[in-house]
């Protein structure tokens, strides 16, 4: 087992770590300003275009064809490039890696038509557009996915879509021109296959009928690129948008999950490690009661847990990566992938918590990230799914394990009976 990210991913990982500090970190302060005004910065451009001169473009697509711009890297030689895009959340766009348009482009990539690629998959590949994934609706828990009602009939030689989306990441960015819909396939006989029911579409934007309602704020911090509300009424498009098969909307973006949760996670454990170096350079600096914070055993406790945990979450994650890469079967894959997105989540807001509380009042105020990163981790637990929902999943395999081995760990009891009984060797 070997624990060293290999030659190649070490190589990648210095020249983006390079091109952070000389490129990304110095705009920081200037993206935090613009997004205070909820304007889109004007330098974005400038710096994918130096990112992609340099090499350092579409880094977590492993099923990139030979021609499509990018570098191939495994799921687990991207994690930690993912991890050190993590310290800045907006720079994951200036590599072309960002979300949704990296889940969208794996899900292009896997499903889409020679038409569709060269419409969506290539614009998208060279970074001139961007893209949103439209599942989780309002009236519906949408955390069960068959519950989903935004509907779609075939009616000619067209699409015809009706519902309404929110939480939609992206779709505010100007330049969002694809909408890729979850819809229920208006047709009654799929009723009897819940996992069956539904399909999805590619909505050009801007399209009649799809109406941007608002950009909801996530506990009073508007995102720049949005998570939008979004009504589609009578939305008509060319039968040759559907993505995929009809009725395998599901089994599609089952598919996209497992390398964006890799993504997601990877990016939270970069943000925790910068929250526990900033935590740590405070409780140095900071003096209480006559000694320094980091002499008070309580602070000591906070850091030491954070290093615990992180390192811990980090070593889950690349498993569940290692795991993608070498073709885990899906019975495998889905307790591991729901597990590290409970524990991202949950990882996020315990280390976010203690470096806010090593910080004190300015741990809440805007002149540090911890605030927003606390915010974002909290999201977390509720995007892509509650941790409800995952916990099930883990616990329905490990109570299917218990159910095949048949109570075969009743030997290990001690009872009267059993210490009474004579020694037999299986």
């Amino acid at each position: 087992m070997e624990f060293e990210i290999s030659a190649r991913a070490a190589q990648w990982l210095t020249r983006l770590e390079a091109f952070s500090e000389r490129y990304l970190l110095p705009h920081n302060a200037a993206w935090q300003r613009c997004a205070v005004r909820g304007v889109q910065p004007d330098f974005i451009d400038d710096l994918k275009s130096l990112a992609r001169g340099e090499g350092l473009w579409n880094l977590c697509l492993p099923l990139l064809a030979d021609g499509d711009p990018g570098t191939r890297l495994s799921n687990l030689d991207y994690a930690p490039l993912a991890e050190a895009m993590g310290r800045l959340p907006w720079t994951a766009e200036v590599f072309n890696c960002n979300a949704p348009d990296s889940g969208n482009m794996d899900l292009l990539q896997r499903n889409a038509t020679m038409a569709q690629r060269e419409q969506w998959l290539v614009p998208l590949l060279e970074g001139r557009i961007r893209s949103a994934f439209a599942m989780s609706e309002p009236d519906v828990a949408s955390s069960d996915p068959t519950n989903l009602q935004t509907s779609v009939r075939r009616q000619g030689d067209e699409l015809v879509i009706n519902g309404r989306k929110w939480f939609i990441t992206g779709a505010a960015h100007p330049q969002c021109q694809l909408l890729v819909v979850m819809c229920r396939n208006d047709e009654s006989s799929d009723s009897a296959r819940p996992h069956g029911a539904h399909s999805m579409v590619l909505v050009p934007l801007p399209c009649e009928g799809v109406q941007v309602l608002r950009n909801i704020p996530i506990m009073q911090h508007t995102a720049l690129d949005g998570h939008c509300e979004i009504l589609l009424r009578d939305v008509r498009v060319p039968a040759s948008n559907l993505l995929g098969a009809w009725g395998e909307g599901f089994a599609m973006a089952q598919s996209r999950l497992g390398p964006g949760r890799v993504h997601h996670c990877m990016r939270t454990i970069g943000q925790c490690e910068l929250a526990l170096e900033l935590a740590c350079d405070r409780a140095l600096e900071r003096r209480a009661f006559g000694k320094p914070l980091s002499d008070q055993s309580n602070v000591q406790d906070w850091i030491a847990m954070s290093r615990l945990e992180i390192d811990q979450a980090r070593l889950l994650v690349l498993r569940v990566a290692w795991m993608l890469d070498t073709g885990a079967p899906g019975q495998a894959l889905r307790p591991a992938v729901a597990a590290i997105k409970v524990v991202a989540g949950r990882l996020q807001t315990q280390i976010m918590d203690r470096a806010i509380q090593i910080f004190g009042a300015m741990g809440l105020s805007p002149d540090t990230p911890l605030a927003w990163l606390w915010t974002w981790g909290r999201a977390l637990r509720l995007m892509d799914g509650p941790d409800e929902v995952h916990l099930r999943t883990v616990a329905r395999d490990e109570l299917a394990r218990a159910k095949k081995r048949g109570g075969a760990s009743a030997a290990y009891f001690t009872t009267p009976e059993q210490l009474d009984a004579p020694v037999r060797i299986r």
